[in-house]
C-alpha cells in the first residue's frame, strides 16, 4: 500500500564542504563497510548483496520515500547508473557525463561536474554511463567520448582528465571504472562500429597508461580465427561452412583490425587468484559473418585477465563466429559454491554460464530464464524470427547473488525479433552491423526476474512482468530482492519466493540498479528513476526509502 508522504528534495544550489568525506583505502575496497556502497557491485565479486538486515521481509511493506534528489541537468535522457554512497555522501552520474554529490544527511548538492563532450563523438544506443567509482580522494568517471576522469571527492575539481581513444571513430566508454590498487581499468564500447575492443588500466594517480588487452588478437597475438569451433563449449551446434571460411581467411586476413569485441560492464575481481573478469560484445559486423572467417577471439567471451599484468589466464568463448549479436553485457559474479570459486554469467541469449574462476572449466549451463525459438538459425535477406532476440535475455542490467539463498538473481528480457542480414562496408564513424535486427509488430517485450539455484542450474521461481525491465537487481541479508520497471514501478521481492511485497510508483522508468546503505542506524534503500530511450515515463531523479515516517 502506498502512502502520501513530505518528500525531502535535494535542490541546493553552489558548492558546500561536507565534514562526512573521507578518502576511501584500498583495504575498504578489499573487504568494503556494510554500512556504505563503496564500488558499482558493492563488493568486488559483483555480488551486490547486501548484509543489512534492518528491512526484511516482515517489515518491507513499511518503507516509504525519505528523499528525492534531482540530477540538475537539462537533458532527461534515462538514468542507468548505479550510486557510490562513502562517508555519508552519495554520487551519482547522468546518461551525458555529468557528476553530482549529495549529502545524505543534509540533503545538499555538495558539487556537480558536467563534462564538456567532444561534439564530434559517435556512441551506440543512446547516451549511456553507469557510475563512478571512488579510491582515495579521488572519482572515477569514464565518457561517452572516450575520456576518464578523475575528480576531487570533496569539491568535484578535475584532477586529470584523459583521452583513451579517438571519440570521432565511435570509440566511447559507458561502463563503470573498477580500481584495484593503483590502477583504475576501464573498457571500450562501440562493437556496432568496427573498432577493435580492448581493456585498459591506467594509474590513480596521473592516468599514465599501464596496460593494454586487446580483445580482438591481433596475429602476432596469435590471431582471431580460433579453433574454427563447430558448436558452442556447451554443445550447441553452429551453422558453419568451416571449408569456406579457411578458403576465405586470406582474402579477409587484416579483418581483425575492426574485429568489435567491446566491453559494456564493471569487471568482477577476485583478490586471492588477482584475476578480473568481464564479458565481451559481438563481432563486427554483427549479422554478417562472410567477411570474418573463423571464431572471431574473443568475441562473446569470458575472460580472466592478470590485473597486474593484462594478460588472458583463460577464456570461454561462448559462441564462436557470433551472428546474432548475442553478447555478454551482464557483469559477471564470484561466488563460492560447494566449496568452488565460480564465475557466474549471464547471457543475452537466455541462459547463465557457470565457470570455474580459477581455470575457466565448464561447471554447468543454467536452464533457459526467457523462452528459445530459432536459436542459432542464421539471418538471411528475408528475416529470420529469433527469440529471446537482441535486447531478450539479460542485457546489461546488472544480475545479483544471495550467497544465503544460493540463488542468483538475472534481471531479463523476452523480446523477439527479426534478423536480417545484408552486406555493408565499414565507413568510420558509421554504423557496421551488416543487417538489423527489426521488432515485431504486436509481439511486445516482456520482462522476467528469474531466480537460478547455481549449484543446480534449475530455475527456482520466476516473476514475469508485463512490461519492459531494463534495471538490475539488488540482493539482501533481510531476505530481499529488490527490482524496478520500466513503467515505474519499484518493487520489494521475497528472495525465497519471488512472492512481490512492496511496489512504489517513481513516475518514470526504473531502468538503473538499486542500492541499499546505512547512516546514522537506519538503512537505506536508494535507486534512480529517469526512463530509457526504450521508455515513455522520462525523469530526473534518485529516489531514498527507508522504514517509518520521514523526518522532518
Amino acid at each position: 500500500m502506498i502512502r502520501p508522504y513530505l518528500l525531502l528534495v535535494a535542490t541546493a544550489l553552489g558548492t558546500q564542504a561536507a565534514a562526512a568525506q573521507r578518502s576511501v583505502a584500498p583495504s575498504e575496497l578489499l573487504a568494503p563497510p556494510a554500512a556504505e556502497w563503496l564500488s558499482h557491485g558493492r563488493t568486488y565479486d559483483n555480488q551486490r548483496f547486501s548484509p543489512l538486515t534492518q528491512v526484511t521481509k516482515a517489515n518491507v511493506a513499511s518503507l516509504v520515500p525519505t528523499a528525492v534528489y534531482q540530477m540538475n541537468v537539462h537533458r532527461a535522457d534515462g538514468l542507468e547508473a548505479t550510486p557510490i554512497v562513502a562517508g555519508g555522501v552519495l554520487y551519482m552520474t547522468t546518461s551525458h557525463n555529468s557528476v553530482l554529490a549529495f549529502d545524505l544527511r543534509t540533503h545538499k548538492r555538495l558539487w556537480q561536474y558536467d563534462h564538456s563532450r567532444n561534439p564530434k563523438a559517435v556512441f551506440c544506443c543512446g547516451p549511456v554511463n553507469r557510475g563512478v567509482a571512488i579510491a582515495g580522494d579521488k572519482v572515477y568517471m569514464a565518457t561517452l567520448d572516450a575520456h576518464l576522469i578523475a575528480l576531487d571527492a570533496r569539491t568535484g575539481v578535475v584532477k586529470w582528465n584523459i583521452t583513451t581513444h579517438s571519440a570521432d571513430s565511435a570509440y566511447s566508454n559507458t561502463a563503470a571504472p573498477l580500481v584495484v590498487g593503483n590502477k583504475v581499468i576501464i573498457g571500450v564500447a562501440g562493437g556496432e562500429y568496427g573498432i577493435r575492443g580492448s581493456v585498459t588500466a591506467y594509474d590513480t594517480e596521473n592516468g599514465r597508461q599501464v596496460w593494454r588487452f586487446y580483445t580482438v588478437p591481433s596475429p602476432a597475438e596469435g590471431g582471431w580465427w580460433g579453433k574454427w569451433a563447430t558448436s558452442t563449449p556447451w554443445g550447441d551446434k553452429l551453422p558453419r561452412n568451416i571449408a569456406a571460411e579457411k578458403a576465405d581467411s586470406a582474402k579477409y586476413a587484416n579483418t581483425w583490425r575492426i574485429g568489435g569485441a567491446p566491453m559494456w560492464v564493471t569487471p568482477a575481481y577476485d583478490a586471492q587468484l588477482g584475476l578480473i573478469y568481464f564479458g565481451t560484445g559481438n563481432p563486427s559486423p554483427s549479422n554478417d559473418g562472410v567477411g570474418r572467417p573463423g571464431d572471431n577471439l574473443y568475441n562473446n567471451s569470458t575472460i580472466a585477465l592478470d590485473v597486474e599484468t593484462g594478460k588472458l589466464r583463460w577464456y570461454v568463448q561462448h559462441i564462436a563466429h557470433d551472428l546474432w549479436d548475442y553478447d555478454l553485457p551482464n557483469p559477471p559474479i564470484l561466488a563460492e559454491v560447494g566449496g568452488r570459486k565460480l564465475v557466474l554469467h549471464a547471457a543475452k541469449e537466455g541462459w547463465t554460464y557457470i565457470m570455474d574462476a580459477r581455470t575457466g572449466a565448464l561447471v554447468r549451463r543454467s536452464d533457459e530464464f526467457v523462452p528459445h525459438e530459432n536459436m542459432f538459425v542464421p539471418p538471411d535477406d528475408k528475416g529470420v524470427l529469433m527469440r529471446p532476440g537482441i535486447f531478450g535475455g539479460a542485457n546489461w542490467p546488472p544480475s545479483s547473488f544471495s550467497p544465503q539463498t544460493g540463488l542468483m538473481y538475472v534481471p531479463a528480457r523476452d523480446r523477439p525479433n527479426m534478423a536480417l542480414r545484408n552486406e555493408s562496408e565499414l565507413e568510420v564513424g558509421k554504423m557496421f552491423t551488416s543487417g538489423s535486427f527489426p521488432r515485431i509488430p504486436g509481439n511486445e517485450p516482456k520482462g522476467v526476474l528469474a531466480a537460478i539455484d547455481v549449484a543446480t542450474g534449475k530455475i527456482r521461481w520466476k516473476s514475469e512482468r508485463p512490461q519492459w525491465v531494463w534495471g538490475g537487481t539488488l540482493a539482501t541479508a533481510g531476505g530481499l530482492v529488490f527490482m524496478g520497471e520500466t513503467d515505474g514501478w519499484f518493487r520489494a521481492y521475497d528472495a525465497a519466493t519471488g512472492a512481490v511485497l512492496w511496489s512504489f510508483f517513481c513516475g518514470a522508468g526504473v531502468d538503473s540498479s538499486p542500492i541499499t546503505y546505512e547512516l546514522d542506524g537506519r538503512q537505506f534503500i536508494a535507486v534512480a528513476a529517469g526512463g530509457i530511450r526504450y521508455s515513455q515515463l522520462k525523469g530526473n531523479s534518485l529516489f531514498v526509502f527507508a522504514l517509518g515516517a520521514v523526518t522532518r
